[in-house]
């Protein structure tokens, strides 16, 4: 019993360590995969809310498609969803990713006249 306390004693040093550096691989990893995407894509959704301007067609996070009418300055905005029919709405209820998609496909379908 004593002998297995000494080599216990003698080891520990090295698997401290170990653990050590195997818990910053982890925060690491976690950093990479989780932490650094979730920022750069808050980053892209604070900068398309800033540059939305009147005309742009959105897709709000609820699903619903129009145009933008007007911006107002308490961060709302007038998004006309068919002739004659507003709605107000806030600007942090836009969707970037379904706005791009729906953008995206407007431009594909636009074939040019000849």
């Amino acid at each position: 019993m004593n002998q297995l306390s000494i080599f216990l004693a003698a080891g520990g040093g090295k698997g401290g360590e170990m653990q050590l550096l195997m818990m910053g691989a982890i925060i690491l990893v976690f950093w990479l995969f989780m932490i650094r995407p979730q920022a750069k894509k808050a980053k892209q959704q604070k900068q398309f809310i800033n540059d939305m301007k009147k005309g742009d067609r959105v897709v709000t996070i609820a699903g619903i498609h129009g145009t933008i009418n007007k911006i107002n300055d308490d961060g709302t905005l007038e998004l006309q969803t068919s002739p004659g029919s507003y709605l107000k709405i806030e600007r942090s209820a836009i969707s970037l990713e379904w706005s791009q998609q729906i953008n995206k496909a407007a431009a594909t379908t636009v074939t040019p006249t000849k």
